[in-house]
């Protein structure tokens, strides 16, 4: 393994000398922004997504997810470096030395906690099962409190490892993953009220569903497949739209018992006096094709795959004095066409932002923290999301891509163009414009925006 050399050995300041914000990091896996209630999904109910979208701040279009893969987007977001740098492909393990967001937060005097999938430590085929991979002491990218798995697609037989002090004896969760990681992450938010001189915290939930194979809590299962209302890009009459039948009750209930989850956390802080101290950042690591344009699976640089939740809720005491503003800040989703491209590398230093901590010179995201404020964008603020898939698989060619503020999506394959929507028009992405003769000046436009993208962070390209 290779160790991670940062860009500048400055070290990060310590905040002011005031009663810090907690914060919450809340994401799933395989969670495509389409599939919220307030998002317009007819087939799920999910009010307290939808709660926490219209009293906070969310995206119409949701956030990107720069390397819509698990471990290639895990890393990023631990560390807001680009994946060239970080986790270039799939179970390839984050670098030994690589700073996380924990580091920032542990200089600042929080406590600092993840429960649940890590993925990020290079466990393959070769090396064992995931489920049952045992992350070291020192693997745990610096969290104070680590409770989790490296990884696992049975969400009724999860085992985690790990505490406080570094234990490492596996034991396996009762019941669903999700319910019984919640009660984790409860119990942690009990300990630190009760503790008198506890610090402000950074604590991160990350849970698997609804990643495949799709089976929810019988409870949850609750459409039949011929109730499905498919997005109107799945292919009619073959086996796309069959599949689509029949995974979307289990994903509509997946999602559900995860909404349900996060009610249960949002009603702790509140019993515990820590709703409005407390940031909620919910996201998730990539989409789901489910179907559209005939495709399964992620990677794909369509919508559905790279498109993820966005929502920057909680701390209601910080904007009880914004309640009747005009904007952003009076929450749910700006229009489409002025959404902020937010990409996997800036979910770090906006939760630090959130904070009032400095974004440490080695991470390359932007802070997108004042929109969550309602205050106006900074003149540099980035134009463009950049998606790096650097590895082919068998869903999807290497390729690079990049959405722009104002509403277009361009894909590049090392063969040359590949797509190019106009999301304005199209939000659907029916008509590929990538090789229309009436597009060609918007196209050279694109890749040009593209190139210098890419040689802004580096990425040595395909």
């Amino acid at each position: 393994m290779n160790s991670f050399k940062p860009p500048s050995q400055r070290q990060t300041r310590r905040v002011r000398d005031r009663k810090q914000p907690n914060v919450l990091w809340l994401f799933g896996d395989q969670h495509r922004h389409h599939a919220l209630g307030c998002m317009g999904d007819p087939n799920l109910h999910t009010p307290n997504f939808d709660q926490l979208a219209l009293t906070g701040f969310t995206l119409a279009r949701g956030a990107v997810s720069g390397y819509p893969l698990c471990c290639p987007f895990r890393g990023s977001l631990l560390t807001g470096v680009y994946p060239h740098r970080c986790i270039p492909v799939h179970e390839a393990p984050l670098p030994d030395g690589m700073p996380t967001i924990a580091q920032p937060f542990n200089e600042a005097g929080y406590d600092t906690a993840w429960f649940g999938k890590w993925h990020v430590d290079g466990c393959t085929e070769a090396k064992g099962q995931a489920a049952y991979w045992v992350v070291p002491p020192e693997r745990r990218g610096g969290f104070k409190e680590w409770v989790g798995y490296e990884n696992n697609n049975n969400q009724f037989d999860t085992w985690v490892h790990g505490g406080r002090n570094g234990e490492c004896e596996p034991r396996k969760l009762d019941g669903f993953e999700t319910d019984a990681l919640t009660d984790l992450l409860i119990d942690y938010l009990e300990r630190r009220a009760e503790d008198p001189d506890a610090q402000p915290f950074f604590a991160a939930l990350s849970v698997q569903p609804p990643h495949w194979p799709l089976q929810c809590p019988p409870e949850y299962h609750k459409l039949r497949p011929d109730e499905v209302q498919l997005r109107p890009n799945v292919p009619p009459g073959g086996s796309a739209e069959a599949g689509a039948r029949l995974g979307t009750p289990g994903y509509a209930g997946l999602i559900e018992n995860w909404d349900m989850n996060v009610g249960r956390i949002i009603a702790a802080l509140r019993r515990l006096d820590l709703a409005e101290s407390t940031h909620i950042v919910f996201f998730a690591d990539h989409g789901e094709m489910l179907g559209s344009h005939g495709h399964f699976g992620k990677v794909l640089p369509y919508d559905e795959s790279i498109r993820v939740p966005f929502i920057l809720g909680g701390a209601d005491f910080f904007y009880h004095g914004l309640a009747s503003c005009e904007g952003p800040t009076r929450g749910g989703p700006l229009p489409a066409g002025t959404d902020a491209p937010i990409n996997h590398v800036d979910i770090a230093p906006t939760t630090l932002g959130l904070c009032g901590i400095p974004v440490p010179d080695w991470m390359e995201g932007h802070d997108y923290s004042y929109l969550r404020r309602g205050e106006t964008p900074p003149a540099e603020s980035p134009d463009c999301a950049l998606i790096q898939a650097i590895e082919p698989r068998e869903e999807s060619p290497a390729y690079r891509a990049i959405v722009t503020r104002n509403g277009w999506k361009y894909a590049e394959t090392a063969e040359g163009p590949w797509l190019m929507f106009n999301l304005n028009d199209d939000p659907n992405e029916m008509a590929n414009l990538a090789h229309h003769p009436g597009h060609a000046a918007r196209r050279a436009e694109l890749q040009l925006q593209l190139r210098e993208k890419m040689k802004e962070v580096g990425d040595p390209g395909m």
